[in-house]
């Protein structure tokens, strides 16, 4: 069963990836991150069936590499209400994750 912390942790390692993609994708085929690609794939797929509002902000946070703030500002929303957001969508991946997939 994934935690909170997991999900936080494997979100993290999403955003490297997307903002370091270049890095990734030069790197020689027998080093290929295989885990950290199918990561991504379980929680894109999860991602795919998401509420509208939970996958921008995934996509704004985890795969355009913003922050809080700036999508804060950028959809005239206060810190709180996307920090609040960001729970909600942690809460989502826990809840589909543990559903979907065996870890």
């Amino acid at each position: 069963m994934l935690t909170e912390d997991q999900v936080r942790q494997d979100l993290d390692e999403i955003r490297t990836y997307y903002s370091m993609r270049d890095l990734f994708d030069k790197a020689p085929r027998e080093i290929k991150a295989e885990a950290l690609f199918e990561k991504l794939e379980q929680y894109h797929s999860v991602m795919r069936k998401a509420p509208a509002k939970l996958y921008v902000l995934y996509v704004a946070l985890y795969v355009n590499n913003s922050t809080q703030v700036v999508v804060a500002e950028e959809w005239a929303y206060t810190k709180e209400h996307v920090r609040d957001l960001n729970k909600r969508l942690v809460e989502y991946l826990i809840s589909k994750l543990n559903r979907e997939f065996v870890f």
